[in-house]
């Protein structure tokens, strides 16, 4: 436990960090595995859900929460996902 009250205070703002960002990645992962599901099911509104999804994967760079590297190679899983299931 901290006796100095700045480090108090950055014990407090980590914990409330950490549990944003834990919430954060939560929905994204979320939301990339209902797109994955629309795209194993063949479902229409794939499309629509790959739209949120980028849009999340977006929101979690601008927040740090992913690198852009990270988000860069996922959203392009996705579009490739998305364009093998539009082909078939």
């Amino acid at each position: 436990m901290p006796n100095i009250k700045s480090a108090m205070k950055r014990v407090k703002v980590s914990k409330k960090k950490n549990l944003q960002n834990r919430i954060k990645k939560s929905e994204l992962k979320t939301t990339l595995r209902k797109f994955r599901e629309a795209i194993e099911a063949k479902s229409p509104e794939a499309e629509n859900l790959l739209k949120l999804a980028i849009k999340k994967i977006d929101q979690a760079v601008s927040k740090n929460i992913i690198h852009k590297n990270t988000a860069s190679r996922k959203k392009s899983q996705l579009q490739r996902a998305f364009n093998a299931m539009m082909a078939e």
